[in-house]
């Protein structure tokens, strides 16, 4: 019995839903690829996290039926790591670098020279030696393309843009996930679910794997509309998908516009995180705005949210 909601994953393209514009790319270059002999071309898989795009760099490994090589961008600490993991590839081999934009300067130009020059250069007696690197393909990940240096991403022949989905598109993953699970679920929490999810599958995912865990705690085998009710409880989400987090930030507001250091140091939070993160979906979904000197204030939309919860 699958215990996980990772346990069943898509494969090919055919079993990913959403991202419409992303898979036509990718369908058509991966045509071309097989019409040509040749390996999937470079790209820069770009969007927010949770959308889909390391799943996508493993999907389109397995659709090439090549070797998969992947890496956090963080992980690579020295040109001797990034080295190691260019030689390591066969040709058509697919490697796979998420959070490139984590990638150090240095190792991103060392990154595009390799690709350039199809060799990795090493100091042998203090004279540079190339070392020949196979045809593969590079796929970058990435939540900010523009901390990527320009000759980087230039030698990316493809730019995937991921996007937020829609509720159809999340309920229909959702579906499908239970479905390949074989977790029975009653499907007017689906449409909850999407609802909650911010548009992003990870969270959509999240959500499904703690009602299953109420389920089973109850010992039971089927999904029901209490365990979801439970599990929302449990998450302390409210029914925009906001956490503890939002709804304090959402009351700080409340009570005047605000400044980002002041709100982050009423929350506790170091002000990137709250920048770059907390504040992101509250912006995106209307609940918040900023003014040209960076004050933050609740919209009609944000003082009904925080007056109904």
């Amino acid at each position: 019995m699958a215990t996980e909601v990772n346990d069943a994953v898509p494969t090919s393209l055919s079993h990913l839903v959403g991202q419409k514009p992303v898979i036509a790319q990718v369908m058509t270059a991966m045509d071309a690829a097989f019409e040509d002999g040749t390996r999937f071309e470079h790209s820069l898989l770009v969007g927010g996290a949770g959308l889909g795009k390391s799943q996508l760099a493993s999907v389109i490994a397995q659709e090439m039926a090549a070797d998969f090589h992947e890496v956090l961008g963080q992980s690579i600490t020295s040109v001797a790591d990034l080295n190691a993991l260019l030689l390591s590839a066969k040709d058509k081999s697919v490697i796979h670098i998420d959070e490139c934009h984590e990638l150090d300067k240095s190792f991103q130009t060392t990154l595009y020279l390799a690709l350039d020059k199809h060799a990795v250069f090493v100091n042998s007696r203090r004279l540079p030696q190339a070392i020949p690197i196979a045809d593969f393909t590079l796929l970058l990940s990435t939540t900010d393309e523009y901390a990527l240096l320009a000759p980087l991403r230039d030698r990316m022949k493809l730019t995937l843009r991921f996007e937020y989905y829609d509720a159809n598109d999340l309920i229909q993953m959702v579906r499908h996930r239970c479905k390949g699970l074989d977790w029975p679920i009653d499907e007017t929490i689906l449409p909850r679910i999407a609802q909650r999810s911010r548009g992003i599958p990870r969270f959509a995912l999240k959500l499904l794997q703690s009602c299953r865990r109420v389920c089973r705690s109850q010992g039971e085998h089927s999904i029901t509309l209490a365990h979801w009710e439970h599990a929302c409880h449990l998450e302390q989400i409210d029914d925009l998908g906001l956490g503890p987090l939002e709804r304090q930030y959402l009351s700080i507001l409340a009570e005047g516009p605000s400044r980002l250091n002041v709100i982050s140091t009423i929350l506790g939070l170091p002000t990137r995180t709250v920048g770059e993160v907390t504040e992101q979906f509250l912006i995106r979904s209307g609940l918040i705005d900023k003014d040209r000197s960076g004050m933050r204030q609740l919209t009609a939309k944000g003082l009904q949210h925080v007056r109904a919860n």
